[in-house]
């Protein structure tokens, strides 16, 4: 299993803000303000394997209202080859150090800079993973 989990974690450093993928993006799944399900693509600025991945929003952003109302998150890196979920929590950072920390260029066109008030970050800790890597189905848990 460490092999599926290894090649899992190289799969989404790549496919982080400073990866080396061009699609940089995972779907984050959330419970929308109304109790529903919603799904939406979003870049990870940064991953610590499978730990923690981080996601630079607003602070007024739904992404963050949601999270503020219920933590729990899904995150789904699929192509053809290979698909990994991971599910745990959400947890609004809005603090100096985060914020510069998870900064990359992309945010300038929606937010004036590290210190803009209205960025946050997002950081998701996983709880459980499902791989589907090398065309073998893994599953498992971070907790």
């Amino acid at each position: 299993m460490n092999g599926k989990l290894n090649k899992a974690i190289e799969i989404i450093k790549a496919r982080t803000a400073a990866g080396e993928y061009k699609n940089q993006y995972c779907v984050l799944a959330q419970e929308d303000l109304d109790g529903c399900l919603t799904a939406a693509v979003i870049t990870p600025s940064k991953a610590d394997g499978m730990n923690q991945l981080t996601f630079c929003s607003g602070v007024g952003s739904n992404w963050a209202k949601r999270a503020e109302r219920d933590n729990r998150a899904a995150v789904c890196f699929s192509s053809e080859e290979y698909s990994i979920t991971l599910r745990g929590k959400l947890e609004i950072l809005t603090d100096k150090e985060a914020k510069q920390e998870n900064w990359y260029k992309g945010l300038e066109n929606h937010f004036s800079g590290a210190d803009d008030p209205n960025y946050c970050v997002l950081r998701f800790t996983t709880e459980k993973f499902k791989l589907f890597v090398d065309w073998e189905e893994t599953e498992g848990s971070l907790s």
